[in-house]
């Protein structure tokens, strides 16, 4: 057997070796010789050639008894450049067949391939159920519950607030509107900068800048309810108004970007993408958090408010978000070091990659306009683009649900507000009960199928409900109970597809493009719900109210419908996303 090594630079040698017969030591020995036939340059004798006068042992557990004790003549040879090359010469007189039968002789390959482990079935649904960084995944729960109930705090109060200084619902119908046309707009401009980004300083950033905006909000809300406007006009026209708008949209936005980024990127690279329990009890133990932050800050600005006057009650929320700025932070800093730097690994970690550097020859506008474009090109291109979309139409469900239209239609029905805080706290815990039966769904019917069972349940429970709607009845008391259990009942499914298919988004989009498409997606779901609202301003009367009923139940009926007939025909991009899920 033969060995080369070749260079081209002055100093490089030229090896040959040949195997030597079998001896007792496990070491072999090179000694270099005089050359014969000229002297060497200096430079290669001073320090190049110096090196190889050393003695080199080889020891291995496997192969015994096998060395070799080289003879080692050096020649001098001269290269296409002129230069002088030493020449090493590594004599051995075992024949070939022989150093060939060495390793048919050797038991060391048989024992490597026997002792490979095998996993049973039971050892890897163990695996599948335990996350990749689980100390990881705790900092990060308690980040976003900090985070969350500040945010779900807010979320209240900023409404109640306004509508406490003027009593139109103009002023935060605007408010609305403007912010989710904000997020139509720049969330997939915000997207891709946390694409371009490292994962944790961006997310502070975010995080900042979220906190900024609250608290320059509740300046704004402080000044305007000493100022006492007459009129709606009058409001809506005032300086601090416009600021407030401008800084709202801002912290929606952000707001919106760390949702993102938690639920898209974060979860996935904690819990492990191909360990999908792991990932469903995580993005059940996320949503749980949201929905009970949603609950526990509407109860604490509530019972404040009931207490104290709006301005001690804004004050008390801007030191909580002051005081849960440095809590947030070290948590994420501490995610980040519990799951051994796993977050340090940005998704593009140059900063003069393509979208980067247009920032600094093109305008703010051509670039946002890019980004959108470039955002809806990646969006209609993911693999997972049906389970996206049937995520999308339920948004446009926004009477059969609750919210400010079922509130206005109950009220007009005569019943008493007692009755209907509780549908609204009904729901939400039924949202929260969702979150635990998602993970067992995904554990026993598989990612696919559980998302069909949750959009089929939502789906047959709001086609009864319309039906008794339409039955006529509801005038009565006994009827109109029923149909709110029915839409109750329903959101047993609706939010267990909501957790199901973030999952599926998870599993399917790649890293690289989590924030980009998880915020074009959510830029469409608010053009949706946005659609919907202009609808219900046109059909502003509550006779109407059976015509939304109905267009809420066909975008629920067509996402499940067109996600089963998704699930029908796998293809084979989705045979191999899903390839861990054993019921595909």
């Amino acid at each position: 057997m033969v060995v080369v090594v070749s260079n081209a630079q002055p100093w490089s040698a030229f090896l040959t070796l040949r195997q030597a017969p079998l001896t007792s030591s496990s070491s072999f020995t090179i000694r270099p010789l005089i050359p014969r036939f000229r002297p060497l340059t200096p430079r290669f004798t001073t320090q190049r050639l110096g090196s190889l006068n050393t003695r080199c042992s080889i020891n291995t557990d496997v192969l015994t008894d096998i060395a070799t004790d080289q003879e080692v003549r050096d020649d001098v040879a001269t290269d296409d450049c002129g230069c002088t090359i030493p020449v090493l010469h590594l004599k051995s007189d075992i024949p070939e067949t022989e150093a060939l039968n060495l390793l048919a002789k050797g038991t060391f390959v048989d024992t490597l391939l026997i002792t490979l482990p095998v996993l049973s079935e039971e050892e890897q649904n163990i695996i599948a159920a335990t996350p990749a960084h689980p100390a990881g995944l705790y900092a990060l729960y308690a980040s976003c519950l900090v985070g969350y109930m500040v945010e779900q705090l807010w979320n209240f109060a900023s409404p109640a607030a306004i509508a406490l200084i003027h009593p139109s619902l103009l002023p935060v119908a605007i408010m609305g509107f403007l912010a989710k046309l904000a997020v139509i707009g720049g969330g997939p401009l915000v997207g891709k900068l946390m694409d371009h980004f490292p994962r944790v300083p961006a997310y502070n950033c975010l995080y900042i800048v979220q906190t900024a905006a609250q608290l320059m909000s509740v300046g704004m809300i402080i000044h305007g309810h000493t100022l006492h406007p007459t009129s709606a006009s009058s409001l809506l026209f005032s300086p601090w108004f416009i600021v407030l708008v401008l800084v709202g949209a801002v912290e929606r936005l952000s707001g919106l970007a760390l949702g993102v980024a938690v639920e898209r990127d974060w979860v996935v690279l904690l819990a492990g993408t191909n360990r999908p329990v792991a990932l469903a009890q995580a993005n059940a133990v996320l949503s749980r958090i949201n929905l009970l932050c949603e609950i526990v800050g509407a109860a604490l600005f509530g019972i404040l408010l009931s207490k104290y006057e709006l301005v001690v009650c804004l004050k008390i929320a801007a030191g909580l978000m002051m005081g849960a700025l440095p809590i947030v932070v070290s948590l994420t800093w501490l995610t980040n070091k519990l799951s051994s730097g796993v977050l340090d690994r940005a998704v593009e970690t140059c900063l003069s990659c393509s979208f980067p550097s247009s920032l600094k020859s093109e305008n703010i506008v051509g670039v946002g306009l890019e980004a959108i474009k470039h955002g809806w090109f990646e969006y209609i291109r993911q693999p997972v683009l049906p389970a996206s979309i049937a995520y999308v139409l339920l948004y446009f469900n926004v009477v059969l649900a609750p919210g400010g239209l079922m509130t206005a239609f109950l009220t007009q029905q005569g019943l008493n507000p007692s009755i209907i805080g509780g549908f609204s706290g009904l729901c939400a815990f039924v949202g929260v009960a969702a979150t635990f039966v998602s993970a067992k769904m995904v554990k026993h019917l598989g990612i696919l199928k559980a998302g069909a069972a949750g959009l089929v349940f939502h789906a047959s429970l709001l086609t009864t409900a319309v039906a008794v709607y339409w039955s006529g009845c509801l005038s009565q008391q006994t009827p109109i109970f029923f149909f709110l259990a029915l839409v109750v009942l329903s959101r047993l499914g609706h939010m267990s597809y909501d957790v199901i298919g973030q999952q599926i988004l998870q599993t399917g989009i790649p890293a690289s493009k989590a924030n980009l498409i998880g915020t074009t997606e959510v830029s469409v779901a608010s053009l949706a719900e946005s659609i919907m609202l202009g609808v219900a301003i046109v059909v502003n009367d509550v006779s109407h109210f059976g015509f939304l009923a109905t267009l809420s139940l066909v975008s629920v009926v067509g996402a499940a419908c067109l996600y089963c007939r998704w699930l029908e025909n796998p293809t084979d991009t989705q045979r191999t996303l899903f390839s861990f899920s054993p019921h595909l």
